[in-house]
């Protein structure tokens, strides 16, 4: 073999890159492996909080609450309680998390440098949030499941269906990862979002449908609500968790759908600008 034909093949093997798949798992990949090494210190405190909020209102305010729309008042809490921590831990690992990952230990440039693009990259951040709303999602449903185990009073009636309610959880994670991110790129101090947890998600918590029926707001803010992505989760969830369905579903899943792809698309161009500068 002449020298040139030895060139060329080492040139074709050095320009060899891996799928599309294969970078974004990557990214995922990494994520799943660091989250993992403390697993208990990471996952006990988003998983505690709703099982406290549940136990605290939905059990001690469902004593004085006879029924709400038709159900238990613990049960109706239930069904949206699953819905909360998918939100919560997503905005927390693509705010505070992203932010550090960029700005304090640099994790980002050893990335980019390397086959991964920043499109790869924001790819795997958002699906990995996503993954831990699925998670996060999932054990509340189980929770909820045992507690009703004890009594006849706790959660909702055993529907199969309810086991679709963590891919709820799933596409609630990727929403507000996108939409963390968003807000991340314009934020310059780590102090700065807790503006955004505090005067955005957290009246999103309260105004979706979780504690009370929408219908009990007054018009205005009935239409307000409306807007509000976790709204629409909250109603995919609870129909999964009470077998009940309707056409207005099917508006549900299309916000959800359009949501998640607008903010997914102006994410990865927004910070893929502030990741190459």
């Amino acid at each position: 073999m002449s020298n040139f034909d030895k060139n060329d093949t080492f040139t074709k093997m050095t320009i060899k890159v891996p799928s599309l798949f294969q970078r974004i798992y990557s990214v995922w990949y990494r994520h799943i492996r660091v989250y993992a090494r403390h697993l208990i210190s990471n996952g006990l405190p988003p998983f505690l909080e709703p099982l406290f909020f549940l136990l605290a209102i939905g059990v001690g305010l469902g004593f004085y609450i006879e029924d709400m729309n038709g159900l238990s008042y613990i049960s109706f809490l239930a069904s949206g309680i699953i819905i909360p921590p998918a939100m919560y831990t997503a905005a927390f690992e693509c705010s505070f998390g992203t932010f550090i990952r960029l700005e304090f230990e640099k994790i980002y440039d050893g990335m980019i440098a390397s086959s991964i693009t920043c499109k790869d990259l924001l790819l795997g951040e958002i699906l990995f949030a996503g993954t831990k709303a699925l998670f996060f999602s999932f054990s509340i449903l189980i929770v909820i499941t045992l507690f009703r185990l004890g009594s006849a009073s706790a959660a909702f009636p055993s529907y199969p269906s309810a086991l679709l309610a963590p891919l709820g959880g799933f596409f609630t994670g990727i929403m507000f990862a996108s939409l963390s991110m968003i807000v991340t790129y314009f934020v310059k101090t780590i102090n700065h979002f807790n503006f955004y947890f505090t005067g955005v998600l957290t009246p999103m918590f309260f105004f979706s449908g979780i504690v009370f029926p929408l219908s009990r707001l007054p018009r205005p803010l009935q239409i307000v609500a409306e807007f509000i992505p976790l709204t629409h989760s909250v109603r995919v969830v609870r129909a999964f968790c009470l077998n009940t369905y309707s056409v207005t579903l099917f508006y549900d899943w299309m916000y959800i759908i359009l949501f998640s792809l607008v903010t997914t698309i102006l994410a990865i161009t927004l910070l893929s600008k502030r990741l190459v500068d």
